[in-house]
């Protein structure tokens, strides 16, 4: 490496899900490496900080991961604007927690639809700009892909479906030269997990089944993310990079005391 260049000078990434959270970490971890990105989100505020914050080398770009049109387009501006695709992060994500017997259809709809279809189609478009000329795909999936957790079914099973998406990816596509992966985060302090920073009990209970001791921030993501992008990971494809302080090898804690009981009536 050139001093002074860093691992991905000179590629372009698209960072779905960019402007907040993890992906706003691996977007800043990038641009600190060279890359140029495009960062697409659904909140135009939030985007107006990151085009003022990263300056030439960052376009942004309001992206509903579950509609196919603007996903298109997000993946073209990377070409457009800056000439190539190397490298893409599928990172957008939420949830609409509750219990199954009490889960609107609606509620799972939104949920499984921006953690599974948003992933689905950004693979699918960033993958038609690398066929044949090389590429990396990182998918965001969640420790929940192993591990369930009440209230948490759409959730868990649309992570369950990333991670397997990942896997029949990398079959489809690393003969082409593309590389299709997925990182397993645990707990992790962004807005979306507020709640349970909020709530001392609820987060007592999740840092005592974390071996680290401690809730990951952003870039303790970002890190592996960019390895699995990266040269340095070049023979790996199809993997699950398992990141959350050994959570996995404790389980999950019961979160029933910080839930609301099913509503559904009980016979008996």
């Amino acid at each position: 490496m050139s001093k002074g260049r860093g691992r991905f000078a000179g590629q372009v990434a698209v960072v779905a899900g960019g402007a907040s959270g993890i992906g706003l970490a691996i977007l800043s971890a990038l641009h600190h490496e060279g890359a140029s990105i495009v960062c697409g989100d659904i909140s135009q505020d939030r985007l107006d900080r990151v085009a003022a914050e990263f300056g030439a080398r960052v376009a942004t770009t309001r992206c509903d991961v579950t509609q196919e049109a603007e996903v298109t387009a997000m993946m073209a501006l990377a070409v457009g604007r800056f000439g190539a695709l190397d490298c893409a992060f599928n990172v957008a994500g939420a949830s609409r927690p509750g219990h199954i017997v009490d889960l609107a259809e609606a509620d799972w709809d939104f949920t499984v639809d921006l953690c599974l279809k948003g992933v689905f189609l950004g693979m699918k478009h960033a993958a038609r700009h690398m066929l044949g000329r090389g590429g990396a795909i990182v998918n965001i999936a969640s420790l929940n892909a192993h591990v369930p957790m009440h209230g948490g079914a759409a959730y868990a099973s649309a992570k369950a479906g990333v991670e397997m998406l990942t896997k029949n990816g990398a079959l489809e596509m690393t003969p082409d030269g593309v590389r299709v992966n997925a990182i397993l985060p645990g707990l992790v302090e962004t807005p979306l997990t507020k709640r349970h920073f909020d709530n001392p009990a609820a987060h007592a209970a999740f840092l005592e089944r974390i071996p680290m001791g401690r809730a990951a921030q952003p870039e303790d993501i970002a890190g592996p993310a960019l390895f699995l992008a990266s040269e340095e990971a070049r023979y790996v494809s199809g993997a699950s990079l398992l990141v959350d302080g050994a959570w996995a090898v404790t389980g999950y804690p019961d979160m029933r005391p910080f839930r609301p009981a099913p509503g559904w009536p009980r016979k008996g």
